[in-house]
């Protein structure tokens, strides 16, 4: 991570790796699948950090007595603090996305190529299932509590009678449209030439804690087709029924915040 504008020509991700030489290297397969792998560990990171709070921490010891448990507050922390902590461990080397629905939204924009977007986002979906099988594996030492979880549907996204608050999918959908494209012209914005890219992740992860304690409420929060795909792969029949929303409207709302970036906002200040 950065502040300096300057940015080196394949850094076009969502946070700017710091300039310097180019060399043959950077532009090889290696390359790459350095910055793969630096996805899937952030998006690991995320989903571990996020969805890990939210199951063992938001209510605790239980949720009848619940004396210190997180609650809601402590699950948008997670997520938010998980960013900003990835960000500014991963940022450098391949941008720090660990969204889907960033790395289209970036593509849209300008500011990624579209032919690596697939390699990034099989990177973010493989490090999200690694970080929830993290999760599970240490559940797993406590069977009952194990599953409980499962059967509450590991952390995943839902609408309906799975909704925290019974919201139905129209909440739902507009909550993912909206607040996923409000992410992605915040990971645009405080990642442009103009802005102090230094302190991009501190605004990212505080807009996503913004985020999760607007939406919690209302389909659990997603904004993020990987850290969806990751809790469902525990969460079991119902959370797989109602996954499409959570891969479907975020993606929508990452393509919209891309698509509308440099019209709204024009070339001066949307520069990277």
């Amino acid at each position: 991570m950065s502040a300096d504008s300057t940015v080196s020509e394949d850094s076009s991700a969502g946070i700017p790796a710091k300039a310097e030489k180019k060399d043959a290297s950077r532009k090889d397969g290696n390359d790459f699948l350095h910055r793969m792998v630096a996805e899937a560990i952030g998006t690991l990171l995320l989903v571990a950090g996020g969805v890990g709070t939210a199951i063992f921490d938001a209510t605790f010891p239980s949720s009848s007595s619940n004396i210190v448990g997180v609650g809601h507050l402590g699950v948008a922390l997670a997520f938010g603090l998980t960013v900003i902590v990835g960000c500014y461990a991963f940022g450098p080397i391949s941008g720090g996305h660990f969204n889907p629905a960033i790395t289209l939204g970036l593509a849209a924009a300008g500011r990624f190529p579209w032919s690596e977007t697939a390699g990034y986002i099989i990177a973010q979906v493989i490090g999200g299932i690694l970080g929830s099988s993290l999760i599970a594996l240490i559940a797993s030492s406590n069977s009952a509590f194990f599953s409980a979880a499962l059967s509450s549907g590991f952390a995943s996204n839902g609408y309906g009678a799975h909704s925290p608050g019974g919201f139905g999918i129209g909440g739902a959908i507009a909550v993912e449209i909206v607040f996923t494209a409000i992410f992605g012209l915040v990971v645009l914005g405080t990642t442009a030439r103009v802005g102090f890219t230094g302190f991009a992740p501190l605004a990212i992860g505080l807009t996503l804690t913004l985020i999760h304690l607007i939406t919690i409420p209302i389909d659990n929060t997603s904004v993020n087709p990987a850290r969806s795909i990751a809790a469902a792969v525990y969460g079991g029949g119902w959370a797989w029924s109602q996954l499409w929303v959570f891969i479907v409207f975020p993606i929508v709302g990452g393509l919209l915040a891309g698509l509308v970036y440099r019209p709204f906002f024009g070339a001066k200040y949307t520069e990277a």
